[in-house]
């Protein structure tokens, strides 16, 4: 049986998911074997998370909520990460606030 996660969280980043922390975000899915997807709505399109093409291409702004999922080894871990990266602002900063919510 295949591990799966998810989970939702919002940008509080200033600038939403822009150049440098969709950098940082592929960049920490691609650690990870588990396939990963992200959304900006519950119902999709899902996309692949350890694009980084694809992720700026969302273009999500601050307040945007981010619908995650990954499955395969170490799914949990894996969004547990990406959301910790959301929450702390993508490292780089940025006053604001965060808002996790289980899935």
């Amino acid at each position: 049986m295949s591990d799966t996660a998810e989970a939702q969280v919002e940008i509080r980043h200033a600038v939403g998911l822009h150049a440098r922390p969709s950098v940082k975000f592929t960049k920490l899915a691609k650690t990870f074997a588990a396939r990963v997807e992200m959304a900006l709505a519950p119902g999709g399109p899902w996309i692949d998370a350890k694009s980084i093409v694809k992720v700026m291409a969302t273009k999500a702004p601050k307040g945007t909520v981010l619908h995650l999922r990954a499955s395969g080894d170490g799914a949990r871990a894996a969004i547990d990460a990406l959301v910790a990266l959301v929450q702390r602002n993508f490292d780089e900063g940025v006053e604001g606030e965060t808002d996790v919510r289980p899935a």
